[in-house]
């Protein structure tokens, strides 16, 4: 993102997800919330729709994005009825899962730019969103803090489990700073985890895929936001294993979106995978 300003991918990923509760059927992702926390303006823009939003690539990118979701939240309550209590959610934009948690006693931890989250703050305050006591804001700007000062800032415990998502963000990283974070999380005590999404070498996409990507690719760039970060799914399994994480279960949101949608054949099928690695 650019020096000083709020993400502007983030806005857009928290369209689609509003998008998705008005136009896709069944939802794959429910939240009541993505409406809310929009601006008034992105509101108008998702309600007023437009034949452009009912193209393949728009539900393909919809149904993506839903489909990380809901598989980061099932994988949260699996951990929470494992006994963990904290929940990191990294790169959270407008993330809305702490303003409808479910889970009394987990303790939510939401990891952001300083600019993102003070915009986020107004976001919820112009939406009438409460901000919860179960909730901690951990502002990092990496280029100045680490992950770890950050959080133990606001009362995380790296004595305890924690499940961390980190969704739309691993891409735009450096491969440096994309393991920085994962070495973090596997140093944290056994029953931790991470969900996060990466896309796989472009030279393993097929055609579709290709296609797909480079539109993508081109305006994520033109907002300051360019791709950086692909992995190869075999070999990224290799070097999760080797940190520490003892399970690691690596699909494309393709393969998981059937299952919750049986009519809906795995299309744009490899390029956008989904890793839930646990220690």
């Amino acid at each position: 993102m650019i020096e000083g300003r709020r993400s502007a991918t983030a806005e857009r990923v928290a369209m689609r997800r509003a998008a998705h509760q008005l136009l896709d059927r069944p939802l794959i992702f429910e939240d009541p919330l993505a409406l809310a926390i929009l601006s008034d303006e992105a509101t108008a823009r998702v309600r007023a729709g437009g034949t452009e939003e009912h193209t393949a690539v728009a539900q393909g990118f919809r149904l993506y994005m839903a489909t990380r979701s809901r598989f980061a939240e099932d994988e949260l309550a699996f951990a929470v009825r494992r006994g963990v209590g904290q929940y990191v959610i990294l790169g959270a934009g407008l993330d809305t899962f702490a303003y409808r948690n479910p889970f009394p006693e987990l303790a939510v931890f939401e990891v952001d730019h300083p600019a993102t989250q003070a915009w986020k703050r107004e976001r919820l305050q112009h939406g009438g969103i409460a901000i919860p006591d179960s909730l901690f804001f951990a502002p990092v700007d990496f280029e100045r803090d680490t992950l770890a000062h950050g959080l133990e800032a606001v009362g995380f415990s790296r004595e305890k489990p924690a499940f961390f998502s980190w969704l739309g963000v691993v891409p735009y990283l450096t491969r440096e700073a994309a393991f920085a974070t994962l070495t973090f999380i596997a140093a944290l005590p056994r029953g931790s985890a991470v969900v996060f999404d990466y896309a796989i070498l472009p030279e393993m996409m097929d055609e579709r895929e290709r296609k797909a990507h480079d539109f993508l690719a081109q305006r994520v760039a033109l907002a300051g936001e360019p791709f950086r970060l692909f992995f190869d799914p075999a070999q990224l399994e290799i070097e999760l294993r080797a940190m520490g994480f003892r399970e690691v279960e690596d699909r494309s949101s393709a393969a998981i979106r059937a299952g919750w949608l049986s009519q809906d054949p795995p299309r744009h099928g490899r390029a956008g995978r989904l890793v839930c690695a646990r220690l």
